[in-house]
């Protein structure tokens, strides 16, 4: 009876470090994913100082535009975790949008090859960071599911598992999301 005792003891023991060394590696992966984040926000964000100084030959008296890229690029640098990088990469990307629809006034702008390449490069980079957050958002969800499902819910919190939250689209991200662009001829 005491062997049987001691073995469901030890069976225990090691399901539960089997639980808990679970929660570690879906906390780990998360802040794999953030990481892989914040690498493709960089890239992002040192792009865009050549982008305001090409902009600012060609459409120099567009100081308000070129200043709020610039505040909303140094804002979005100094964020930090998913909910506020989220907030302040939406303002980054409206800033940006305005930024872009200034060449549309600039034909010489518009065709100026360092600046055409700095807008593929900054396009290519928004695709790997829709890519990252993806990524991040899905092994969030895992990992917010893993620590509210039985049997880690009773001692997750208690251990220091914590949820985490997602990085969502800013809110101008989301209604443009939701708007259907118009096409005229």
């Amino acid at each position: 009876m005491e062997w049987v005792i001691l073995g469901i003891v030890v069976l225990l023991l090691l399901w539960l470090v089997v639980v808990y060394n679970r929660l570690v590696a879906l906390r780990q992966s998360t802040g794999q994913a953030w990481a892989d984040i914040e690498v493709q926000l960089k890239q992002r964000h040192d792009l865009i100082p050549n982008l305001v100084e090409t902009v600012k030959g060609y459409a120099a008296h567009e100081r308000g535009t070129l200043d709020a890229v610039v505040q909303a690029r140094n804002a979005a640098v100094s964020a930090n975790g998913p909910e506020a990088a989220s907030a302040a990469e939406g303002q980054l990307s409206g800033a940006l949008g305005r930024l872009f629809a200034l060449s549309e006034a600039y034909p010489d702008l518009k065709a100026n090859t360092n600046f055409l390449s700095l807008q593929g490069e900054l396009s290519a980079v928004e695709g790997k960071i829709a890519a990252a957050r993806r990524f991040f958002n899905s092994a969030v969800a895992e990992f917010n599911s893993a620590i509210q499902s039985i049997p880690a819910v009773f001692f997750a919190g208690s251990l220091g598992f914590t949820p985490r939250g997602f990085f969502e689209l800013a809110e101008n991200e989301r209604a443009a999301v939701n708007t259907a662009p118009t096409v005229k001829f």
